[in-house]
């Protein structure tokens, strides 16, 4: 059956936890589909993982969407979470309606998700009054990478955790249905979790959290370039496609690909009448 703000809900309150990985493509989302995935976040990720920049700044608006609608064609069941990127909704609460709405109508997906606390309440308020739901993030957001100066663990004094602690409650309190918790204390994610009557999905915040996700090349890996602390490696998918890939490269250089049962044959009286 169709995922939906309520039976996620329904997850945290009978102690089942949610599942969610990132996707980007409508294979992969097929995939995760046929594997019973509970939810996808289309995340600003696809920078790094699709697009190949160092970092999530440079997603835009645009690439949400291409993407988005490829993720929305695969799915039935899943329930799919669109990242509004660097500077789609911190401009004005205007513009992060705006934009979710676009995320929303051209995408087909169920849910936004943005970063930051207190800061961004008046944007979660006006986004879910529109009747989009919203997802907040707190703890590491990439988006302030800059600011925070690098991807590393935040909360770990006591008032950058009474910080975090206080912007879960104000999220929560502005309307958000589900806060993801990255790269905190595993306890600081728990108190959280306790205090909170939606749903934490933990990235790097332990497994007391109400469901976990990862970007999914990171959990099968195919990020040959760095793994998180936080990583775990399901699969080595990238070991398996680098064999296959030299394998095609092999045999396709020593005639040993295509054979003679991937090609189609013709009726030799055909081939006789050509010229």
């Amino acid at each position: 059956m169709k995922k939906t703000v309520g039976s996620l809900l329904g997850q945290k309150e009978a102690g089942k936890k949610i599942s969610m990985l990132t996707c980007y493509d409508y294979t992969t989302a097929k995939l995760m589909e046929a594997a019973e995935i509970d939810t996808i976040l289309v995340g600003d990720s696809l920078g790094m993982t699709m697009l190949g920049y160092p970092d999530t700044l440079s997603v835009t608006v645009d690439d949400m969407i291409h993407h988005g609608k490829a993720v929305c064609r695969g799915v039935k069941d899943i329930f799919v979470v669109m990242d509004m990127p660097f500077m789609s909704y911190q401009t004005s609460v205007y513009d992060a309606l705006a934009n979710a709405g676009r995320l929303i109508k051209e995408t087909g997906a169920n849910a936004v998700k943005l970063e930051g606390g207190a800061a961004v309440c008046d944007q979660i308020r006006a986004i879910t009054d529109a009747g989009i739901p919203v997802v907040a993030h707190i703890g590491m957001t990439p988006q302030s990478v800059n600011a925070m100066g690098g991807f590393k663990c935040q909360g770990k004094d006591v008032a950058k955790a009474q910080q975090i602690i206080d912007d879960a409650l104000a999220v929560q309190e502005a309307g958000a249905f589900m806060v993801v918790l990255e790269c905190i204390p595993s306890a600081l994610a728990a108190m959280i979790t306790k205090k909170l009557m939606i749903p934490t999905i933990g990235i790097g915040a332990g497994v007391e959290c109400d469901g976990q996700v990862l970007v999914w090349q990171d959990m099968m890996s195919l990020n040959m370039d760095m793994k998180p602390k936080f990583v775990k490696s399901f699969a080595e998918g990238g070991e398996l496609m680098r064999n296959a890939f030299a394998e095609f490269d092999s045999q396709v250089k020593e005639g040993a690909f295509p054979g003679p049962e991937h090609g189609f044959k013709i009726d030799d009286e055909v081939m006789a009448k050509l010229k």
